[in-house]
């Protein structure tokens, strides 16, 4: 692999898995976070003492601006943009939707369906053919839940989930042709801090042993469907939503 790879909401959990694995597949890695400065600098240290190329990048990708500076910051200290992956959301609290405040599911929407859109609009502008691009990969981090629904969890973080989804889809079509390839891959129960930070720090126990593979996923297995959707070994798939979800 050559190029440059964004992977949005890199410091922790699957993006930091997605940002490693990158980097051992040959991107310079761009790692995007929005608070967390010293857990990105540190991925972006493991990458450089293991050899490779890295830069954090602090911006909250559901403002259009810090988007914009995001990327002009790539474009300035990384070479050209050849992947995204928009890996950067949040589920908020569990509760029942009408007694979910409006804040919480207006901040779930804002970063996982525009902070989506934003980042991959930056990024076609850079690597589509009609902008002068040499093409690329995108790839959306979805969920299980858009198909499940997390009813008495969080109905909105699933519904964000399915238009991640659809925006996957219209987007591959749009840019077919444009040498930019658009999937996503739906996780269904991954060991991260997600859980915790929704007020459920025992789902994992609680769930894994319900799973058809019998346990949760760890990040590392998440990043390698990513990086297959990113590579050329994917060179005639587009458009698609991979599950990777334990057969649930």
């Amino acid at each position: 692999m050559s190029g440059t790879l964004l992977v949005t909401g890199a410091s922790r959990g699957i993006g930091a898995a997605v940002a490693r694995l990158g980097a051992a597949r040959g991107y310079a890695v761009c790692v995007n976070y929005a608070a967390s400065a010293e857990a990105a600098e540190a991925v972006a240290g493991e990458i450089r003492e293991s050899g490779g190329t890295a830069l954090a990048v602090q911006a909250d990708v559901a403002q259009e601006d810090e988007v914009e500076r995001l990327f002009a910051t790539l474009d300035a200290d990384l070479p050209p943009l050849s992947g995204l992956v928009n890996n950067a959301g949040l589920a908020g609290l569990v509760n029942r939707l009408e007694d979910a405040p409006a804040e919480t599911i207006r901040h779930v929407m804002d970063l996982n369906v525009l902070g989506s859109i934003w980042c991959a609009r930056a990024a076609i502008r850079r690597m589509a053919r009609r902008h002068g691009g040499s093409g690329g990969a995108i790839v959306n981090i979805s969920s299980g839940a858009a198909t499940l629904g997390s009813p008495g969890e969080y109905v909105w973080y699933a519904a964000s989930k399915g238009a991640v989804d659809s925006l996957t889809i219209g987007l591959a079509r749009e840019n077919a042709a444009e040498g930019i390839r658009i999937n996503a891959v739906a996780p269904g129960f991954v060991n991260t801090g997600i859980h915790a930070a929704s007020g459920m720090p025992d789902r994992l126990e609680k769930i894994a042993p319900t799973m058809p593979i019998g346990r949760a996923a760890e990040p590392e297995e998440i990043a390698e469907a990513v990086l297959w959707l990113l590579s050329d070994a994917a060179s005639y798939t587009t458009g698609t939503v991979l599950r990777v979800a334990g057969g649930r």
